[in-house]
């Protein structure tokens, strides 16, 4: 009896063991999700409102230097057969209001250092 009751205990942690993909998870997302396409749309001397306009405000500014703009983008997979964990961020930095350096995870246009005609 001691037996069966043992076997059971060890066939019920095995099987549900084994039904953990069952359980669904969400995905986790978090930031400013951004695209290629609208980061290949800045250009050098760009002003603090075109930024905006093709990125949208950013999820984090730094308090004490008010410009540099920090984007971040984080996803936290709630399964791992849909994919690992990523991180992507954007860093901007303007000179008298007008943008001066862009780095990060994106890849620039060759028309960054062109200035938009005004």
């Amino acid at each position: 009896m001691k037996y069966k009751s043992l076997l059971v205990v060890l066939f019920t942690l095995l099987f549900t063991a084994g039904c953990t993909d069952w359980i669904y998870r969400i995905d986790v997302p978090q930031g400013n999700f951004l695209q290629q396409k609208n980061v290949e749309q800045l250009r050098i001397e760009m002003t603090k409102e075109q930024v905006v306009y093709v990125l949208g405000r950013p999820v984090v500014q730094d308090s004490f230097d008010h410009d540099t703009w920090y984007y971040v983008y984080e996803m936290r997979r709630g399964m791992k057969k849909r994919g690992e964990d990523f991180r992507k961020e954007l860093i901007i930095e303007f000179s008298d209001g007008k943008v001066a350096s862009v780095t990060g995870d994106f890849d620039l246009s060759e028309d960054f250092n062109t200035p938009l005609d005004e």
